[in-house]
């Protein structure tokens, strides 16, 4: 690049004649050895280096057990825990519904804020690209052409009297300009070091939105088909509590039931009837949710009904090493690019206090006539070099470098925090999980308790050794019972999949996330890479 450079100049430089003259040869050697000196400057501030991870053995305070409990229900398989296991970038297909994974689909691909986390990657990218021009020369080219008028009150000389006479002149002056301003101190260097963390920074925060965005759709997916099922055995216990109440009323007008009975059983049917409405707002609700995730208006088609028992669950669940779930989390990735980028940014700060120095250089003709522009005689050039050094400035620079380091003990405590964050929210899931299945083993064992005393009752009734109210009251004991049910379910489908996004989503496993998990653990690139870097990307 810079070979190519000096020829450049070099060439615009003879097209003047007066560059016959050896006599800018040393300025011009003196130009060459400072943007080499440039080059092979240093970057004062701290090189910045990977915070190692916890060392510790495992991600809950009680060892895990292998296994989660199991129950005869859909959704009930037991989990198994395997340990490193790689977690796919689609996990959501182990759920094996082909609804489920066309509404995420369809969501990665039109939702507005995923959309904008990608456009704030591209200008973060943008940016970096911008401020790595600051490694060339700047090269301009520039012409003028004038046509003066001289004043007829203008005098050959001091001793000559006023003669009047008119001159009219022209002047057509193309030339080249060069600057440079070569990076003694790593000034440039480190504010590309920092524009290039802030993108990571950036890349990993759409990595976030994206693992987000397709958890929160298997959430809402999962609630709105929990809420469907429950609010249908709600209508069923409220079916049951009418007839009871029939029933109560005929005996009361008949004698065989007393008031306080009729009122206690009208109460229950009110307070059932109170449950339905706000279940009804939550499932419209969750269906205008999947709606907006997918980038639709509510008023729209209407979102898929999903069924619990339409969803395979997982029974093989990753389960990370410590060591290597701060390299998968993409909050703590992108809260190591913050502290990057706060590193290099003390460099930065650090260098706006050294001198700096500034190269310049210029070629052209200037012709009283367009046609004589580059002939003999018409050609100039000039070369200059001018160095400036902070002397005072009210002590800003100081308290500037001062904020900079105050930033990157900011930056590392905020790294800290996600980090046990990370922890925290996956020790949770685990837990979680464990107490789902049981629960839902529980759940399971009262449901079929309760189909049991229905299917006695109904027997009784029929042969005639049960009321009518009986066989109602097992009614509403196993309708009961299946509400509980359901919402067991859906508590170990949602916590299955909070467990991928919080181990991270298998973002690393997709096309562009392999190769930002690549760029993101390669030790940092020297700075005579950077102009085969940009020639690479510009061939691209």
């Amino acid at each position: 690049m810079l070979a190519g450079t000096v020829d450049m100049m070099a060439a615009m430089i003879g097209r003047a004649r007066s560059l016959r003259s050896t006599a800018w040869l040393p300025l011009w050697r003196l130009l060459a050895a400072v943007v080499v000196l440039g080059l092979a400057g240093c970057a004062v501030g701290p090189d910045f280096q990977r915070p190692a991870a916890p060392a510790v053995g495992r991600l809950t305070a009680a060892p895990l057990p292998t296994t989660t409990a199991g129950a005869d229900v859909a959704g009930g398989q037991p989990q198994r825990f395997v340990l490193d296991a790689d977690i796919p970038a689609q996990w959501w297909t182990l759920f094996h519904s082909a609804e489920l994974n066309a509404l995420i689909e369809q969501s990665l691909a039109h939702n507005s804020d995923l959309k904008a986390a990608q456009a704030a990657l591209a200008v973060a990218h943008e940016n970096a690209r911008a401020q790595r021009g600051a490694y060339y020369p700047a090269v301009n080219a520039g012409f003028s052409a004038t046509r003066q008028k001289q004043s007829q009150q203008v005098a050959p000389g001091p001793n000559y009297p006023v003669v009047p006479q008119e001159y009219l002149y022209s002047f057509f002056t193309p030339q080249l300009s060069i600057s440079y301003a070569p990076d003694l101190f790593g000034l440039n260097r480190r504010t590309v070091e920092s524009l290039q963390a802030q993108e990571q920074s950036v890349r990993f925060q759409m990595i976030a939105a994206r693992i987000t965005l397709s958890t929160n759709v298997v959430a809402a997916a999962v609630q709105q088909a929990s809420l469907r099922e429950q609010i249908a055995a709600s209508r069923e216990l409220i079916a049951i509590d009418s007839k009871m109440v029939d029933i109560l009323r005929y005996q009361l007008a008949k004698g065989y039931a007393g008031r306080l009975d009729l009122a206690a059983q009208e109460s229950q049917l009110a307070q059932l009837q109170a449950t339905l409405p706000p279940l009804l707002t939550r499932l419209d609700q969750q269906n205008d949710l999947l709606a907006v995730l997918a980038g639709r208006l509510p008023s729209g088609a209407p979102a898929p009904a999903f069924d619990l028992a339409s969803l395979h669950l997982p029974q093989q669940l990753p389960l990370s090493l410590p060591s290597r779930l701060v390299a998968q989390r993409p909050d703590v990735r992108q809260a190591e690019a913050n502290m990057h980028a706060a590193s290099a940014n003390i460099g930065v700060a650090i260098a706006n206090r050294l001198p700096n120095v500034s190269l310049t250089a210029n070629a052209g003709s200037t012709a009283v006539a367009i046609g004589q522009v580059f002939k003999s005689g018409t050609g100039f050039w000039g070369i200059g070099a001018d160095i400036a050094a902070p002397i005072f400035h009210g002590g800003s620079l100081l308290h500037q470098e001062r904020a900079a380091k105050a930033a990157y003990v900011q930056a590392s405590e905020q790294y800290r925090s996600t980090v046990l964050t990370a922890f925290q929210n996956v020790a949770d899931t685990l837990a979680a999980l464990q107490h789902d299945a049981e629960g839902l083993q529980a759940a399971s064992s009262a449901a079929q308790a309760a189909k049991l005393t229905l299917d006695l009752s109904q027997r009784q009734y029929k042969d005639g050794y049960a009321g009518y109210l009986s066989l109602l009251g097992a009614e509403q004991g196993y309708q009961q019972a299946r509400i509980a049910l359901v919402q067991a379910q859906a508590s170990r489908y949602a916590d299955t999949a909070a467990l991928f996004q919080a181990l991270g989503g298998g973002w690393w496993n997709a096309a562009d996330g392999a190769q930002a998990h690549s760029a993101a653990t390669q030790p940092r690139p020297s700075d005579s890479d950077h102009a085969k870097a940009d020639r690479d990307s510009d061939e691209k």
